[in-house]
């Protein structure tokens, strides 16, 4: 495996020197840039990736300290999309190692197994509590829905408002750090699709049978050295077919002229292009703009919100502390939110076997008291929630490093369609730039659906017709199998009885 450094820029002399044919420029090296940049460096065309940081691989990328090798947020490699999972197998190859999912919930003081298991959630939720649930969810099916605005009624009305307070409530605000009820239904909509309390409890007592439904596999694909490894091994390969990657690069300006970018300012150079495919947040793109748009569009960018989060990973004396991949933290009396388990991951991302290696994922917003906080004093923070969750004791852990990761969640509030909608009329107006990825098209995509907006872009510089906007990324996780792509509909646009 070969490693990323910093002066990763063997442009084309020939290129700049007058070679036909100006390049496509790729905007950020995350998931979405690298796929676009790997696609077109493979089709022969002229392309520079221009990635801000030192490191590719965006929010998926694997960080490395002292030799151990830290996973941020838990990349899984799952999809089904064949296409998608070709592109992973041919980058990996044999580095691609399968490996069993297992995931709890600590709630109420009590770790439950997620994806359910009937006998343990009888168990655990005790006779009386579970038929309050019940209770709770069969009024939910025989109530008129309404009109479902909220994540709390989308989740409600699926499960009932007893197990929403359970699973649901707590976990995530504090994913979002404001109440459910301020937050859309669509985003429920999207991370949980195909999971209602009937299949949920179906697969507890009967099993998950082909993966049908996306929260509730049972195994998934992991590269050896972690999700960094995939996207590093694409950057090589862009290189090595003749593209650039220039790292370190920060995209400052991008200068329009009758309807087309002409150039794109980076790194105190002005470079002409073809064509710009961006997975640079929407509220970026419109940032930077040459001349600048009309002030609504800028209003609108400005009125995006993200969600940003850190984590906190902890070496720990002693073997393997939990088999869990990760746990979801259902408590409201600690900050952390989920825990990771980087040798459940992957073996190889722990290199010594007589230690444990945990990341303490909190969620925050950049410049609120948990993002401003000393390195030393979220350690002792992680430390003392570690043992106050009865996973080891805070005199186990021998060291710990803080890793913080700003607009990882494109977040989904009252008014963010409205603010899309906006630009996506202004981005209509630049025949040669598309918007890729999870904060290119301010939409929560797992980096397989990133993905997969980036092949698009590819193809309609060849002449294809996507609408990337409408595009349903998520219909390959339907849960009856569909494999290929439907309109995408917009929940907040469709009645709730559809």
């Amino acid at each position: 495996m070969s490693l990323i450094d910093e002066t990763r820029s063997p442009a084309s002399d020939a290129r700049r020197s007058g070679r036909p044919g100006l390049p496509v420029a790729v905007l950020g090296g995350g998931p979405a840039g690298l796929t676009a940049g790997y696609r077109l460096a493979q089709q022969g065309k002229p392309v520079i990736v221009f990635e801000a940081e030192d490191q590719v691989g965006g929010i998926a990328k694997t960080e490395v300290r002292d030799g151990y090798r830290f996973d941020l947020g838990g990349h899984r490699f799952f999809t089904k999309s064949q296409e998608v999972d070709d592109l992973w197998h041919e980058v990996m190859k044999e580095e691609f190692l399968k490996r069993p999912r297992m995931s709890r919930i600590y709630w109420n003081g009590k770790f439950l197994d997620y994806p359910l298991n009937g006998m343990d959630v009888i168990r655990k939720l005790g006779p009386v509590e579970l038929t309050r649930c019940l209770l709770s969810y069969t009024w939910a099916t025989i109530t008129p829905k309404g009109e479902e605005k909220s994540l709390e009624e989308w989740v409600s009305n699926r499960f009932g408002k007893r197990l929403y307070r359970h699973f649901f409530k707590t976990y995530t605000e504090k994913v979002w750090g404001v109440p459910a009820t301020e937050l859309r239904a669509e985003w429920a909509a999207q991370r949980i699709k195909g999971l209602s309390f009937f299949s949920a409890a179906k697969s507890a007592f009967f099993g998950n049978k082909g993966n049908k439904i996306k929260s509730l596999i049972s195994e998934f694909h992991y590269p050896r050295f972690g999700p960094g490894q995939m996207w590093e091994t694409m950057c090589d390969e862009i290189i090595a077919l003749g593209g650039e990657v220039r790292m370190q690069t920060r995209v400052e300006e991008l200068e329009i002229e009758d309807g087309r970018v002409v150039a794109v300012h980076a790194g105190g150079e002005r470079i002409e292009v073809s064509d710009v495919i961006s997975s640079l947040p929407l509220r970026d793109t419109v940032r930077i703009a040459d001349p600048a748009p009309a002030e609504v569009v800028q209003h609108a960018g400005r009125g995006l919100r993200y969600r940003d989060f850190l984590t906190v990973s902890l070496v720990v004396d002693g073997e393997d502390l939990f088999p869990d991949n990760w746990i979801y933290i259902h408590e409201p009396g600690v900050e952390v939110g989920r825990i990771q388990n980087f040798r459940s991951w992957s073996p190889w991302m722990v290199p010594d076997p007589s230690k444990a290696s945990v990341g303490m994922e909190y969620f925050c917003n950049m410049g609120d008291a948990l993002w401003a906080a000393k390195d030393e004093d979220l350690i002792e923070m992680a430390k003392g929630e570690l043992e106050q969750l009865n996973l080891a004791k805070a005199g186990q852990v021998e060291k710990g490093y803080v890793t913080r990761v700003p607009l990882a969640y494109p977040v989904y509030d009252e008014d963010y369609s409205e603010h899309v909608d906006v630009i996506k009329d202004w981005l209509r107006g630049i025949e040669n730039l598309q918007q890729v990825g999870r904060n290119g098209l301010h939409r929560y995509n797992n980096s397989d659906h990133s993905m997969l907006t980036a092949l698009r872009a590819v193809e309609n510089l060849s002449g294809a017709g996507h609408d990337l906007w409408e595009v349903n990324v998520e219909s390959v996780y339907l849960e009856e199998g569909v494999k290929e792509e439907q309109p995408y509909r917009d929940p907040a646009k469709v009645p709730a009885h559809a």
